[in-house]
């Protein structure tokens, strides 16, 4: 009998168990490549460019065909600076008060003036003066058919509401009304 011990196996810990991502074969390593290739040459043709602008002096130069930098109408240009500065709806809202009479009427407008727009998201209110009581209650009434009227016009959800101003008490330029020696109001009740 031997007394020889066999070396027992040591449980070594199990590797974590990964998912095996699957190697680009066939038409996806194609693609991979030909990706890689088409932005290797995009890259050489934007280095060569530059190169040959370097070598005629630099700077930009109009070509045969229109771009960017070719003179515009002025109205071509104004369209385009409203656009880029997002002003499309000030600018409609101011052209619906240079145009006030067309879109209310001869009538309306010669006793009806629109005094601003509040163009905040949540408000979108167009304010209106009228010179007397009646015609501000006859705009009040006419009020939700010209909202239609300005958002067929400007665009749907331009104009929520309508404010409609009475006519203004005259102006006071000489100051509070006082006796003279009084300390304010509470004087005159004992």
């Amino acid at each position: 009998m031997s007394d020889e011990i066999s070396p027992q196996p040591v449980d070594k810990p199990a590797a974590p168990a990964t998912p095996a991502v699957p190697e680009p074969s066939g038409v996806d390593l194609a693609r991979v490549a030909l990706r890689a290739a088409k932005e290797q040459a995009k890259a050489r043709g934007a280095a060569a460019a530059q190169k040959k602008q370097a070598r005629r002096g630099g700077g930009l130069r109009s070509g045969a065909r229109a771009d960017g930098r070719d003179p515009m109408a002025l109205g071509a240009a104004i369209n385009r600076l409203i656009t880029e500065r997002g002003w499309e709806t000030p600018a409609a809202v101011g052209g619906v008060m240079g145009r006030w009479p067309q879109i209310v009427g001869e009538d309306l407008a010669k006793h009806c003036v629109p005094l601003k727009y509040d163009e905040d998201p949540e408000e979108r209110v167009l304010t209106v003066q009228c010179d007397s009581t009646a015609w501000a209650t006859q705009l009040r009434l006419l009020a939700p058919r010209l909202v239609a009227r300005l958002n067929e016009d400007l665009g749907h959800g331009t104009v929520r509401m309508i404010k409609v101003l009475g006519p203004g008490g005259p102006r006071r330029g000489y100051g509070p009304l006082r006796a003279p020696g009084s300390t304010g109001p509470g004087d005159t009740y004992g």
